[in-house]
């Protein structure tokens, strides 16, 4: 859909939440700068939420109201569906799939419709010849979309990972920083607002693998597949592991990485224990870092602001003036028929040194029996660490290993963890080489 310079590009946003209020309020504040960016003028002539009545500090008389988003996005008052409300099925996917069937551009912040339907949805906006642009789903403020679809296009990708939710990033900082233990911190993430009332989404991991499986699209050339991505929380990291890595020249980290292995595509996020010494190790509180490793340009890394009004607004708004330059590509960097399926790589099957924790009654033999497990499935000892001596009672023993494949170590710790000496199910966290 082209328009003039002098014609203005019609908005319409459904979902006036945080990041709904920020364009609106981002649009009022930079009028004049996006139409000269964009070439045309900027204007937002018809909105919908849940609550017309609801006191937003935003003056919305000047643009038409519409109960039913769906509805919105039908109307010919627009031309770009703005797409906020969030969610990956109801409203936000109906009003999205009544927008490209109407001729409409999309802009969407929403990772998860973006992971469960992007493949679906991109086919159909390339058919209908529109934009389906989601800066804003991953990253925040980070333009990584934008980097890896176009800044990096002369590239073929072998990894790309990151940290992207910054309410578990607060959490490990603050952890760290402190001393204290997960529950105590995720009380406070959630007092100051970094951390929602029901926090799952977030601490279990599943936030992270809904931009993960949009990364590893647009790296890959794949089919986004959810489905394909293994997902672990940071529930499990306490502060005895936080000190234990700090001792051992680490930091521990919730990372979101997708690589290319001889045994398929790897997608997973988990904590890891990352060298002090990188780059990432130091990305510290609510912020993303974002890092693609491509042939040619070797690596690049973003950082910033991962969520919140503006840096997500601010996302929106760079989509919005791509479709004001009628500037619209593929969404996942080729067409979406070109998009090949490619094998998931399975979990057991990844490589690597790990971190283990163990609880155990200190008495002769113990260390021996443990010992023989690892050797018996090819697991080498790096390096061990016991924290007290009291003999007959508990105490913590820690080991690092050499690099071994994930169903050895899968198949001794549920060994190891049946030990009459052994106290706890062994904790392990792996040590991912950046």
């Amino acid at each position: 859909m082209s328009g003039a310079a002098d014609t203005p590009l019609r908005l319409g946003i459904a979902g006036l939440g945080t990041v709904g209020g920020g364009v609106v309020r981002m649009v009022q504040t930079h009028g004049e700068l996006l139409a000269a960016r964009s070439g045309r003028p900027m204007q937002i002539t018809a909105v919908s939420a849940r609550d017309k009545n609801r006191d937003r500090g935003l003056d919305l008389g000047a643009f038409t109201w519409y109960d039913d988003p769906v509805d919105l996005a039908r109307s010919d008052e627009i031309d770009v569906l703005v797409e906020l409300i969030g969610g990956d099925d109801g409203p936000a996917k109906l009003a999205v799939e009544a927008a490209i069937a109407n001729g409409k551009d999309v802009v969407t912040a929403n990772k998860a419709l973006i992971a469960h339907h992007g493949t679906a949805l991109a086919g159909a906006a390339e058919a209908k010849g529109v934009a389906l642009n989601y800066e804003a789903a991953v990253a925040g403020g980070i333009p990584i979309v934008k980097a890896m679809r176009e800044g990096l296009a002369g590239n073929s990708f072998s990894r790309v990972y990151g940290i992207l939710n910054g309410t578990c990033n607060y959490i490990l900082s603050a952890m760290r920083d402190s001393g204290r233990d997960f529950s105590d911190v995720l009380d406070e993430a959630q007092a100051l607002g970094y951390a929602e009332a029901d926090p799952a989404f977030d601490v279990d991991g599943v936030d992270a693998a809904h931009k993960l499986a949009i990364l590893t699209s647009l790296a890959f050339g794949c089919p986004v597949n959810l489905d394909a991505v293994h997902i672990e929380g940071i529930r499990q990291v306490s502060a005895v592991d936080i000190e234990f890595a700090t001792e051992l020249g680490y930091r521990i980290k919730l990372l979101a990485i997708a690589r290319l292995t001889d045994n398929g595509v790897e997608q997973r996020v988990h904590p890891c224990m990352v060298a002090e010494g990188t780059s990432i190790a130091h990305v510290d509180g609510v912020f993303n870092a974002v890092v693609a490793e491509g042939d040619f340009v070797d690596r690049v890394v973003f950082e910033g602001r991962g969520a919140g009004e503006g840096p997500t607004a601010s996302a929106v708004l760079g989509d919005l003036v791509d479709i004001g330059r009628n500037i619209r590509l593929p969404a996942f960097s080729v067409p979406a028929a070109a998009l090949q399926t490619l094998q998931p790589a399975p979990m057991d099957s990844h490589v690597g040194p790990y971190y283990v924790r163990l609880s155990v009654l200190d008495r002769p033999g113990v260390i021996a029996d443990i010992s023989a497990i690892l050797r018996d499935e090819h697991i080498s000892i790096g390096s061990m660490l016991q924290r007290g001596r009291n003999p007959g009672e508990a105490v913590t023993v820690v080991l690092i290993t050499h690099e071994n494949e994930e169903a050895a170590m899968s198949r001794a710790m549920a060994l190891i963890g049946g030990l009459e000496a052994v106290l706890e199910e062994p904790k392990i966290i792996r040590i991912e080489a950046l």
